[in-house]
């Protein structure tokens, strides 16, 4: 039997302006059913995609945000998101619409190091 390989998906873009949010999303739920060592992370703007309440009505984009509930399901437990992003932008913890693990810079880079892919958004 093989090993999976670790796969990371860094998510650095907001979760408006480009479809990156969406289609990193899309393909996390995609990759969790075959392989369990699937990681998240939300570096940068990223961290805002996280972030509870958006409006999308006056941007004319649909809503994506309720799909990031679907990761509990699809049992991705791996989702980091950088403290000192949350901190820069001046973002409570409370703030997040699911349950991650936060990481001081030293330790994201370790893991996002421990990955055999990296897929960036």
């Amino acid at each position: 039997m093989m090993n999976e390989k670790k796969i990371g998906i860094i998510n650095r873009c907001g979760p408006h302006g480009t479809a990156s949010g969406r289609e990193s999303l899309d393909l996390s739920l995609a990759l969790s059913a075959y392989n369990e060592s699937l990681s998240l992370f939300f570096i940068g703007d990223g961290v805002y995609q996280l972030v509870k309440g958006h409006s999308t009505n006056q941007i004319l984009q649909k809503n994506y945000q309720p799909l990031f509930k679907m990761l509990e399901m699809y049992d991705v437990e791996n989702i980091y998101v950088c403290s000192e992003s949350l901190q820069q932008r001046h973002l409570d913890t409370k703030l997040l619409l699911i349950e991650v693990s936060f990481l001081e810079t030293e330790d994201l880079q370790i893991k996002l190091a421990e990955q055999d892919q990296l897929l960036s958004f």
